[in-house]
């Protein structure tokens, strides 16, 4: 069911929704948080299919806000309303905020519509300010997720994430690394049990997670570790490979194409591994598991990325 309320009020919204709930049959019982998302106009139905599909594994209200790029004429609010089959297993909000409506404390357009009692986790899919958790709407969230990889220029912007660092903050880019960080924990948990003394890691150049990965490995190894962004033409996308480097030789895990990787130990038969990229859906509703700041990913972004050199230069070979 979707019921569009044009130039409306927030105090109207709250109360079409329990109209909603009432007239379609549509409870709000068992919802478990709130999410809010902030994006631009064009890319709305793409969160809002990914929040949903999140809502199956996290009942949630979603209110998505959308601030028009011009910015000019009448304020003015408008709002959609979608639940039922039209929004998963969550309650869908859309606000479209035009004038001063869209300059104002965007907090006060969704506290009258955040479920009482309930964590807020707030969602920046695109467009991202400085110090999110400085932000009006940041403020109120338990949980902040970002997502480096649609930044213009990803490698940047995971550079000064620590310094914008508050807990609670976390980024899509590190949920994209678990995967990696699986299955090189689960190497490390087999023989033989040699320290690692050196790790390589390379990636495309639009792979924020390399960077991230890498920290990582410096981090909790203490090793040295060569890191690297690709050109686009030896590799596309994502990570492309991790050697691990022990006296008995390299362990490298190495995607020679995208959604498969080969592990090679020596000693050992090769292994070929399903390593799809992961979805938006699929991290979305990982980050949406735990609602307490993610220690590890802080000490990431601030004491592991204070340790690791400056990436190789660009094109070097895994």
């Amino acid at each position: 069911m979707i019921v569009d309320l044009p130039d409306t009020t927030v105090s109207k919204i709250s109360r079409a929704l329990v109209n909603v709930r009432e007239e379609g049959g549509a409870v709000a019982l068992g919802r478990v948080l709130t999410l809010v998302i902030l994006t631009r106009e064009g890319a709305v139905e793409e969160v809002i299919e990914a929040a949903n599909d999140a809502s199956r594994e996290h009942p949630m209200r979603v209110i998505v806000l959308m601030i028009p790029d011009s910015g000019d004429g009448e304020s003015r609010l408008d709002a959609q309303i979608r639940v039922g089959g039209d929004a998963g297993a969550s309650e869908v909000v859309t606000l479209r905020a035009f004038g001063d409506a869209g300059r104002s404390n965007l907090e006060s357009l969704v506290t009258g519509l955040l479920l009482p009692d309930a964590p807020v986790v707030v969602w920046w899919p695109n467009r991202t300010p400085d110090h999110i958790s400085r932000t009006s709407i940041g403020r109120i969230a338990q949980r902040r997720i970002t997502d480096a990889a649609t930044k213009s220029d990803p490698s940047a912007w995971v550079a000064g994430l620590g310094e914008q660092y508050a807990p609670g903050d976390t980024d899509l880019a590190w949920t994209r690394l678990t995967r990696w960080r699986e299955q090189l924990a689960a190497i490390l948990d087999q023989p033989p049990y040699e320290p690692v003394v050196g790790v390589r890691v390379r990636g495309a150049s639009d792979s924020p997670s390399t960077a991230l990965l890498a920290a990582w490995l410096r981090l909790t190894l203490d090793v040295p570790v060569d890191w690297a962004y690709l050109d686009a033409q030896e590799w596309p996308h994502g990570i492309k490979s991790v050697a691990l480097v022990r006296a008995s030789g390299e362990v490298l895990l190495e995607r020679p194409s995208p959604g498969v990787a080969i592990l090679t130990q020596p000693g050992q038969p090769t292994h070929d591994l399903a390593f799809p990229r992961r979805t938006l859906r699929e991290c979305l509703a990982e980050e949406l598991r735990r609602l307490d700041p993610d220690v590890l990913y802080g000490r990431v972004i601030t004491e592991g990325w204070e340790l690791l050199d400056p990436p190789a230069t660009k094109g070097t070979q895994a």
